[in-house]
């Protein structure tokens, strides 16, 4: 179960238009979570392959797509990422109520984001 990638956020200038395309072209379907200018992508059933994510407003002009992935303990991962040649650019910080996430650049400047669980 872990060391998978476990979600998507898309970062968009005009999230319900985005939004709109994702569920005429693919038939997706939205949550919004909170106050936040954020929502969850339900992308398919639990039956099939893939994984579920978000689409959320840009909190910078050049915020990439990201996966994150879901690992057993963020602070574990952070220091391999660190003594392997990446770079954490978002320290833990937690999301009441479901876990904690971390941003993180691999050697190539690339972003990705781990995931540590409530139970986890």
């Amino acid at each position: 179960m872990y060391n998978r990638v476990v979600h998507f956020e898309i970062p968009c200038d005009q999230p319900a238009k985005t939004m709109k395309f994702f569920e005429e072209v693919f038939s997706w379907n939205f949550q919004q979570m909170g106050e936040e200018d954020y929502c969850f992508a339900v992308s398919g059933d639990n039956t099939s392959p893939g994984i579920n994510g978000a689409v959320m407003a840009k909190k910078e002009p050049r915020q990439p797509l990201v996966n994150s992935i879901i690992v057993e303990s963020i602070d574990e991962i952070s220091e391999k990422i660190v003594s392997s040649g990446g770079v954490i650019v978002l320290p833990k910080m937690e999301i009441p109520g479901a876990g904690w996430i971390s941003y993180f650049t691999d050697p190539d400047g690339n972003i990705h984001g781990i995931w540590q669980e409530l139970n986890g």
